[in-house]
């Protein structure tokens, strides 16, 4: 989680709602971190050596796309659910930041060029649906709304619940996940919003 986020309240990562600096904290932070990555990989490899990444991001260049917050708006109501039952404070919501951040094509091109050990090859993105099991013919909603709903909540799960458990205490898991299904069911049954918008890239080193 980049620093100067704590004032980013009432959301897990960045959102409309959220100041213009923790975007930009984010978004450093990507920049830092994926032009260390490339730099270490680039003494571990001979010269015109391939590699080939792909990685979730997001289709356009705003940063508070619903490609890639809408699934975080949706976990944070699950999470203000809690909190309204008293189950959950406030103030750690509040807290808490998700460690993640969804670059687009044009910022992965613009680090790979500056860092400058790797010539770009190709760079290309393609889009999944939330739901892995949904039926990619019906392209505006899902048909089975509570079972996208678990399907989405258990991937999530599944990368998140360490986190969760580390910040929260792990009493709250089952509801906090059993609750956010039941949201993103309800997104999914009105809006096919793509989640898994994936950047694939091969380079080759200098």
């Amino acid at each position: 989680v980049p620093r100067g986020v704590e004032d980013n309240k009432g959301n897990l990562y960045i959102a409309k709602t959220s100041p213009p600096n923790v975007s930009k904290a984010y978004s450093e932070q990507y920049r830092n971190d994926f032009s260390r990555f490339l730099r270490f990989r680039s003494e571990e490899m001979i010269t015109e050596g391939r590699m080939l990444l792909t990685f979730i991001g997001r289709s356009i260049t705003d940063p508070t796309s619903k490609d890639c917050c809408t699934i975080w708006d949706l976990f944070t109501k699950s999470l203000l659910d809690l909190v309204a039952e008293g189950l959950v404070c406030e103030s750690d919501v509040d807290s808490f930041n998700v460690p993640y951040y969804y670059p687009c094509k044009e910022e992965v091109r613009e680090i790979i060029e500056k860092e400058g050990s790797f010539v770009l090859n190709k760079l290309e993105i393609f889009e999944v649906n939330w739901d892995f099991e949904d039926d990619v013919c019906n392209e505006n909603f899902v048909l089975e709304k509570s079972k996208s709903g678990r399907n989405v909540a258990n991937c999530i799960r599944a990368i998140t619940e360490s986190m969760i458990a580390s910040h929260f205490g792990d009493t709250i898991i089952d509801d906090l996940f059993s609750r956010f299904a039941q949201h993103v069911g309800e997104h999914l049954s009105c809006e096919k919003t793509k989640y898994y918008v994936t950047i694939v890239v091969s380079m080759t080193m200098k």
